[in-house]
Parts: C-alpha cells; sequence; structure tokens
C-alpha cells in the first residue's frame, strides 16, 4: 500500500437484496480486510445472511483522468450492507455516512436498492471488467480538512494493551494524533492515541477517509454506533427545522401531526411532523434548501403538497404546487447531528412483507431547538400560519352606514376581542366590526363607504313604512315576499393565526 498521503480513498456501498452476492462480490475484488468484513459476525456466518456494515478495500493504479490530482494510488473502500428488508435501519446508517450526497444520489440509491436481480452469479472474470468501470467512474470528491472534526463510527471493539479502537468514516474536517475528540453521546472527552487506515499507522486522517482511532480507558460497550467529533462542536436538539421532498416510490401520504422514524445523524427516533411552505404569490419562489429565514411568513399545510394532492389553483387556473416545502420535527428523545445533515423520514412499522417503499421522506437539518422548553423558546420564532375564515348573516340594516349582523360569534364569545377587525358583505362593501348589540352575540358593523342602494334593497332598508290598510299593503307584502327568495347577505371575516403563537393574536393586513 501506498503512504496516506499518495493514496485516495474513493468509497463505494454496496447495496442490493438479500442473497444477491453482495458479500462475494465484496470478497472477490477485497485485497485487505476491515471492520466486519465478509461477515465476519458468527451469527452472519450462521444464518447466511449479511446483519452488519463490511468494510474492506483494495488498492488500484491511478487512471489517466486522475494524473493530475497529485495521487500516486487509487483505493476503494467497499462497504457491504444488509439486504434484509428488516435491517433498514443499518442501511440508512451508511446513507448517512455520506452527508455530501444530494437528493438526486438518495433517489438513485433507492433505485439501486430495490429492483436488483435476486441471485447475482460471479465469476472471477467479471472482475476485471468491473474493476476497469470502477476505475472510471472514480474522481476526486470535493474534500476540506477545515472545519470542526466530525466521524461517524459504525464499530467499537477493544484491543488489549493497546486500548478502544473506534473505526467509522470521516464526515468534515480533520484529526490528528493526541487531539481531544468528543462522544457527545456520553459527554466524554479522549485524546487521540494513535490511529490506522486499513491496518497501516498514520499520524492525520481528513474528510472522507476511512479511519480506527485507538482511545485508552473507555469502554467499547458504551459506544456501538455514534458520532466522534471536535469538543463542542455538536449540538443536542429536541426539535428541527428541515427542507423536505417527498420520495416518490412511498405511495403513502405525508399528512402534519403524523409519526415517522426519523433518522439523523447517526440516530433513528420517532418525530412528529409539521409540514409548511410560503404562501400565495410567493408559493413558487425557488428558496434556498440550505438556509431558512426567520423573518419570512410561511403557510400552514395539513399534508405534504404532490401534484396529485388535493390543492387549490392560481387565478389564472395554474396548479398551486410550492416551490420549496418544509417540516417541523419534534422528536420523542433528543438527538445529537450536525446541522445541515441528510435527514430522512421512514416508516419502519410497514409490514416488510408488503413490497412497498417504507422510506417516505429525505431533506437537511437546516435549524435546531437546543432547548428542552422549545415550545416557549424556538417554536414562537417560526411565523407559520393559518387562515381563519368566519361566517355571519346581516339581520338588518341599522342605517346608510351601519348593519347589525348575527351568527358570527356565540352567545358567550367577548366580541370585544374582535372590535376593529375588518369584514367584508356579500354584496361586496368593506367593513369594520364596532361592537356588540345587546347580549345574545349580535354586532353591529360600520361600512365606512356606505351601503349600496341594491343591498338596501335586498335588505329592505329602504321600504316606507305604510298603514295598515293602505293601498301599498299589497305592494309590501310581494316586495316581503321576492326579498324571501334572495339569499341572505353573508359577512366573512377572514384572519390568520400563527400557529405558535401563544396569545392567539388575529392579524389582517
Amino acid at each position: 500500500m501506498a503512504p496516506v498521503g499518495e493514496t485516495l480513498n474513493f468509497n463505494v456501498g454496496v447495496l442490493g437484496h438479500i442473497d444477491s452476492g453482495k458479500t462475494s462480490l465484496a470478497k472477490a475484488l477485497s485485497t485487505t480486510a476491515s471492520t466486519a468484513a465478509f461477515d465476519k459476525n458468527p451469527q452472519s456466518r450462521e444464518r447466511g445472511i449479511t446483519l452488519d456494515l463490511g468494510f474492506s478495500s483494495f488498492t488500484v493504479p491511478l487512471p489517466e483522468h486522475l494524473s493530475r490530482t497529485g495521487y500516486r494510488k487509487l483505493q476503494f473502500t467497499l462497504v457491504d450492507c444488509p439486504g434484509h428488508a428488516s435491517l433498514i435501519r443499518t442501511i440508512i446508517g451508511v446513507i448517512q455516512t455520506k452527508s455530501l450526497c444530494s437528493p438526486q444520489h438518495m433517489e438513485l440509491m433507492l433505485l439501486l436498492f430495490f429492483p436488483l436481480p435476486n441471485q447475482l452469479q460471479l465469476w472471477v472474470e467479471t472482475c476485471p471488467p468491473l474493476l476497469m468501470l470502477l476505475k472510471s467512474q472514480a474522481y476526486l470528491p470535493r474534500r476540506d480538512p477545515s472545519g470542526p472534526f466530525l466521524m461517524a463510527v459504525d464499530h467499537c471493539f477493544s484491543i488489549r494493551g493497546q486500548g478502544t479502537v473506534m473505526t467509522g468514516t470521516i464526515l468534515s474536517g480533520s484529526v490528528s494524533l493526541n487531539d481531544n475528540v468528543e462522544i457527545p453521546a456520553l459527554k466524554v472527552t479522549k485524546k487521540v492515541k494513535s490511529m490506522q487506515m486499513f491496518h497501516q499507522p498514520v499520524s492525520s486522517a481528513m474528510q472522507g477517509d476511512r479511519l480506527g482511532i485507538c482511545v485508552t480507558q473507555f469502554d467499547p460497550k458504551l459506544l456501538e454506533r455514534g458520532l466522534v467529533c471536535t469538543p463542542d462542536s455538536l449540538t443536542t436538539i429536541h426539535a428541527a427545522i428541515v427542507s423536505v421532498k417527498k420520495i416518490p416510490y412511498f405511495k403513502g401520504s405525508l399528512h402534519t401531526k403524523a409519526k415517522f422514524h426519523i433518522t439523523l445523524g447517526h440516530e433513528t427516533v420517532m418525530g412528529r411532523v409539521m409540514f409548511f411552505s410560503l404562501p400565495p404569490p410567493h408559493l413558487s419562489d425557488s428558496e434556498s434548501a440550505e438556509h431558512f429565514d426567520y423573518g419570512k411568513e410561511y403557510l400552514y399545510q395539513d399534508s405534504y403538497v404532490t401534484k396529485d394532492s388535493d390543492k387549490g389553483e392560481g387565478p389564472q387556473g395554474e396548479e398551486l404546487i410550492p416551490g420549496q416545502q418544509w417540516a417541523l420535527l419534534e422528536f420523542e428523545k433528543p438527538v445529537t447531528c450536525p446541522k445541515l445533515c441528510l435527514v430522512i423520514g421512514s416508516k419502519l412499522d410497514t409490514d416488510i412483507h408488503s413490497n412497498t417503499c417504507r422510506l417516505a421522506f429525505h431533506g437537511v437539518l437546516l435549524e435546531g431547538a437546543e432547548d428542552k422548553n422549545y415550545s416557549e423558546t424556538f417554536l414562537p420564532k417560526i411565523k407559520v400560519f393559518k387562515m381563519k375564515h368566519k361566517e355571519g348573516q346581516v339581520e338588518r340594516v341599522n342605517d346608510d352606514y351601519s348593519v347589525i349582523g348575527r351568527s358570527l360569534f356565540k352567545k358567550e364569545t367577548n366580541i370585544q376581542l374582535f372590535v376593529g377587525l375588518k369584514v367584508k358583505l356579500s354584496t361586496g362593501e368593506d367593513g369594520v366590526i364596532e361592537g356588540s348589540f345587546g347580549q345574545s352575540g349580535k354586532f353591529k358593523v360600520r361600512i365606512p363607504n356606505g351601503l349600496k342602494p341594491e343591498t338596501k334593497q335586498v335588505l329592505g332598508g329602504s321600504s316606507k313604512k305604510k298603514t295598515k290598510g293602505s293601498k301599498g299593503d299589497t305592494e309590501s307584502a310581494k316586495e316581503e315576499e321576492s326579498r324571501a327568495d334572495v339569499p341572505p347577505v353573508q359577512i366573512i371575516l377572514a384572519f390568520k393565526r400563527y400557529v405558535f403563537d401563544s396569545q392567539k393574536k388575529m392579524i389582517q393586513t
């Protein structure tokens, strides 16, 4: 093996259906076995299936198209994944270790995971063409050694006389000998005693590298999987705002208040979801999927909106599909994770024999709530609103500039809370609620520009009183009869209310 500084490491996930030959393929290609490689677990051998992530590698000459990168050799790290549906959490763990993968990569992985043939016939002579293909597809990833160190640990074990070894993939930053690293889930900080890459001692490693870190005085039973990082660089959150995209192969609907298995960082927890988007006319605005603006207002959604959803239409008849949708996730237990990490929502309790995709949505973590009392300190900053709509009726005309209304409020309603709010009559006039009228829930509405003549005619406000037995009795009876056929004039009160406003204020613009 070439010195580490001269070797480009390229990670490749081996995904497929159970018994499709993934482990055999990895074994045929690899020259160096690492953690849990080739079903090393006794239970894996006994049951004949892969139960854990297996890591192995092989090194090839650097292909021509990478000759100017400064490296001399190309090392492929193969990640052999379980294929059984009940072990999907492990598969998601692999996806998580590639935190820089885009939604397109995620969808590609889904395409690869489900339709592979049941059995892969493997012969040694098929390996050279496959090696050529892998070499041709390799590229120089964007890897940055700066910033806080973060590694996704997938195995932890002890070596007598040495200490405890944590193996994993570096997601960001770099690490060197004698650095202090934190295990945030345990609130423990340890010094790096030694490091290896595929049995080769190294003094430093950076983003994208597969690494084993040895520390002392740490019980490996305390950590099976998790994150290791620069001290105090990660946060533990109780809720989060994420940009969200539905996975097209998930056939169910995504409803607000529903519970999903949420995978982020290296954990999977239950979480309740609430969807929202920008309101019209900004519905189709293109928003950054890696930034959330607290200064904007957002429209509450009963569910995630797709082209197949029951949605409204714009003034020109166009479908109202949001350009970007977000979700508020509230976790049943706190989670430690980096910002901008990949988030996956799943229905892992779905019957594994139902032949349906259980991964429901994916996105990027944008903001997190560290405070346990986030409902008081974090949620009120999110300006998500619901549109409220109430209707009453005009009972009678008070004068040319006011009417008396009913059926908008209950008898016990404190109408003073609604004084000053704007209303609109179904006949087109704008009005303002002035106050209550009597004790039965009736109210007075001022019409600043006055009632239209036709409105007064409909309401009977312009009719003159007739003396009993006069000639107008017959005409009045006819007018009353004709007015009875006219629908009542509606009083429409529309306002918005912020979902997380504890005072439940009514807002009008």
